[in-house]
């Protein structure tokens, strides 16, 4: 925590986890939500998702410097920025505190499993935006899951 970066990096301490510090962030992701949202309109939203994302590709360049490892397991700032994307869009449908678990547990499937294009852009991007860019995907595969669902099944 030697510099302002490394602690939006590592998710306010939550990346320094001992075991699943994406899940952790994940987690902090959704707490700073249910916190925030209720101040914050979707344009207010948007814009604090935009600069979390820009925010945060300058913050897990440094950290991932400073680490020795670009895109380091501690690394969480990626998985709160995701969370809150996924959560904004899915809110119209998912608002229980279980639905939204549910919403919590598809992300971190497609995060940590990383099915392709995710993988792709894991393996290719490897920059603090590609650190963030990933996550977003991956709330982007989590979201068209929860749309198939919600369209077939609801």
């Amino acid at each position: 925590m030697s510099h302002p970066a490394h602690l939006f990096a590592l998710g306010f301490g939550s990346g320094l986890a001992w075991f699943l510090p994406g899940t952790f962030g994940t987690l902090l992701g959704w707490l700073l939500y249910v916190w925030m949202d209720p101040h914050l309109q979707d344009a207010q939203w948007a814009l604090v998702i935009l600069g979390a994302f820009a925010l945060g590709a300058v913050c897990c360049q440094m950290t991932g410097k400073a680490l020795g490892v670009i895109d380091h397991g501690g690394i969480v700032w990626d998985e709160i920025v995701a969370i809150w994307v996924v959560l904004l869009v899915a809110s119209a449908q998912f608002q229980s505190p279980l639905a939204q678990l549910g919403c919590v547990l598809l992300f971190r499937f497609f995060d940590m499993v990383k099915p392709p294009p995710i993988r792709w852009f894991d393996r290719h991007w490897k920059n603090g935006f590609g650190v963030m860019f990933d996550d977003i995907v991956a709330a982007f595969m989590t979201l068209l899951t929860l749309a198939v669902y919600t369209h077939f099944v609801h």
